[in-house]
């Protein structure tokens, strides 16, 4: 890292893929079980649709005359089938995410499996794209474009090409595979051709159906290839009703499709960073004050109930079937971009939100399996994918998700190193010409632990008695420590994120003693800017509590979050409290706080009602019915 490469159009930078790396724990833990089920996908059943499209695969069942079994290893029961079956038009959508899990997967482990996995997907994939004409490559025919360009319904084709687009475009630049650059030319040539036929208004009847991130993948490959051709492709795509609308201020936010409008606006974000053209970034900028600023959002960060919008404040009559991961997880792409061009905290609080409370909510804690939806309303109950029976395009998301939040931690600027997210992590690195390590550990005994389980750590600390005895009761902070490991003494500065859940005033400490830093106001960054040597160590305590925060419109609906982590109520039914708000704990009480060798983050239960239940951390739901917005017994 030098702070001379760092880009002038951006406050904050990524490192370098494989810089940082997740380590052990509850966490690395989530991101190996969705490496165990990327690897569980075989290749033929990824392929199998291309295979089918270009000519490459058949299959008659056991009615041919050339054979008499009757069964087959690879016979439709073992299939994928759901939106991935042969006969569904979304098909194929599940390749691009998949290939993008992949590649991240890979750019953080270096497993060769994965790679040698991927590769070989990659190649057979540029050997569908020959075997039809060397640019067209997609698991359905090229007749579903020319249906839409007629004005027939069909179920989003470009949606599905932007994933493999996409998938394709990681694999070049987080593995280096040329393939997949390849495969990407060959597939903006042939849409370079198909668009050429099309006058402005009718790109714009086109644009008006789901057309997914294909402004976005065209952004990608022309910020790879400087072809003119690419950028004539972005021009195309770029959806004027909708981007004019938003810098004229009109909400075309509310009842409208937030899955088609977010990665349009992913796309706008990726236009200004290649071309530089202003307009692209206000395009975001107005989506942002319109989707989050302007509108609000439930406790779990989402706008949007049923992949629609919900009115801006006013949510209480939206508690249906609840966010989709889908938008979930592109609005954390779409906050961590704003955070990188602007280096306000606000961008990273709004990301963990999102991060804590939907992807580690979505995801089946044990199986790795999705839910689609995600409800707040009294008696929800999640509803999971299976393996294979199913590929809703949050299971893509999912699996895209769970690999890629090793990025988000550690971020770059031009003064030294920035701590965006509080994530069990190392990076490596290097500032001026010296190699550095920085740790960051979470202390799961004298400081509170979401996800927090079983571990070496928890069991000595249960053994030892000649160690400083644990609190009495689960801690109501979370401790951090810091430590850098340096070839020789550095100077630069370490940004510490101070969360927007602050309960009080935050301790820092550097080799034991208090660091002289002002006050930590929550959504800002700490600055220490010194030398530092081998072995200093850095200590983080942030203060939490219990906070009943309103449900936008919801005439006194409360939810109830410890920290950054929303709680789910366990009952089916509509229940009122008893208490007052603006004090939580005249409405819920610790319980079960402390398990074997580690304390039950999260883990509360009612005070003063009839029939009281538990609450549990919403990411811990798997198939009780829960309900997360309550209202109070009146006095």
């Amino acid at each position: 890292m030098n702070k001379r490469n760092l880009s002038a159009m951006h406050a904050l930078s990524e490192f370098a893929a494989g810089k940082v790396k997740l380590s052990p724990g509850p966490l690395k833990a989530r991101f190996e079980l969705n490496k165990k089920y990327i690897m569980s996908l075989t290749d033929e059943n990824l392929l199998r649709n291309f295979y089918l499209e270009a000519g490459l695969w058949s299959y008659s069942g056991n009615g041919g005359t050339t054979s008499a079994t009757t069964t087959s290893s690879d016979g439709p029961e073992h299939w994928h089938w759901g939106w991935e079956s042969p006969t569904c038009e979304l098909r194929g959508h599940m390749m691009g995410h998949w290939l993008s899990a992949a590649a991240r997967i890979y750019s953080q482990t270096g497993d060769a499996q994965v790679r040698a996995k991927a590769d070989f997907i990659v190649a057979e994939l540029e050997r569908c794209q020959q075997a039809n004409d060397g640019q067209w490559l997609a698991a359905f025919p090229q007749t579903y474009m020319n249906r839409m360009a007629q004005g027939r319904f069909v179920w989003a084709p470009h949606y599905t090409l932007h994933k493999l687009l996409m998938g394709l475009h990681e694999m070049y630049v987080l593995t280096g595979n040329q393939k997949a650059l390849a495969i990407m030319n060959g597939l903006a040539a042939w849409f370079h051709q198909w668009t050429a036929r099309f006058s402005e208004q009718e790109m714009d009847e086109l644009l008006d159906l789901e057309t997914g991130g294909m402004l976005e993948a065209w952004a990608d490959l022309y910020g790879i290839t400087r072809d003119p051709k690419h950028l004539a492709l972005i021009q195309k795509y770029e959806r004027r009703r909708f981007f004019d609308a938003l810098l004229e201020g009109q909400d075309v936010l509310t009842n409208k499709h937030a899955n088609t409008q977010i990665p349009e606006i992913l796309g706008a974000a990726r236009a200004w960073e290649v071309t530089g053209e202003a307009k692209y970034r206000k395009i975001v900028e107005a989506f942002w004050k319109n989707a989050v600023t302007d509108r609000g959002y439930v406790a779990t960060g989402a706008g949007d109930n049923g992949e629609l919008w919900m009115p801006a404040g006013d949510m209480g009559a939206r508690l249906g079937v609840g966010q989709e991961h889908c938008c979930n997880y592109n609005m954390m792409r779409l906050a961590h971009t704003l955070l990188r061009w602007t280096g306000e905290a606000a961008y990273a609080d709004y990301w963990e939100r999102r991060f804590v409370n939907g992807v580690l909510a979505h995801q089946h804690g044990d199986t790795g399996m999705v839910s689609y939806f995600l409800g707040l309303g009294a008696g929800s109950q999640k509803a999971w994918g299976s393996p294979t029976q199913h590929f809703w395009c949050c299971h893509g998301t999912l699996v895209q998700a769970n690999a890629a939040y090793a990025s988000q931690i550690f971020l770059a600027d031009q003064e030294g190193i920035s701590v965006c997210q509080w994530l069990s992590s190392e990076l490596a690195c290097e500032w001026e010409g010296c190699a550095i390590r920085l740790q960051l550990e979470q202390d799961g005994q004298y400081g509170d632990y979401p996800l927090n389980n079983w571990s070496v750590t928890g069991m000595e600390a249960i053994t030892k008695v000649n160690t400083p005895p644990l609190p009495i009761h689960r801690p109501n902070g979370m401790k951090y420590t810091l430590t850098i490991r340096t070839e020789q003494p550095v100077t630069f500065a370490l940004k510490l994120r101070m969360p927007w859940w602050l309960s009080g005033q935050a301790s820092i400490s550097i080799n034991g003693r208090p660091a002289e830093a002002g006050l930590y106001a929550p959504s800002t960054f700490v600055k220490l800017a010194r030398q530092w040597e081998d072995g200093d160590s850095i200590t983080v305590e942030l203060p939490k509590a219990l906070k009943a925060e309103p449900l936008p419109g919801g005439e006194g609906k409360v939810a109830f979050l410890d920290g950054p982590v929303v709680l789910a109520g366990l009952t089916a039914e509509e229940r009122h409290l008893a208490g007052d708000p603006a004090h939580p704990a005249t409405l819920l009480t610790p319980d079960r706080e402390r398990n074997h060798s580690w304390w039950n983050s999260g883990y509360y239960r009612t005070a003063g009602i009839d029939r009281g239940f538990r609450f549990i951390p919403l990411y811990e739901v798997k198939d009780e019915a829960y309900t997360v917005y309550f209202s109070m017994k009146p006095n």
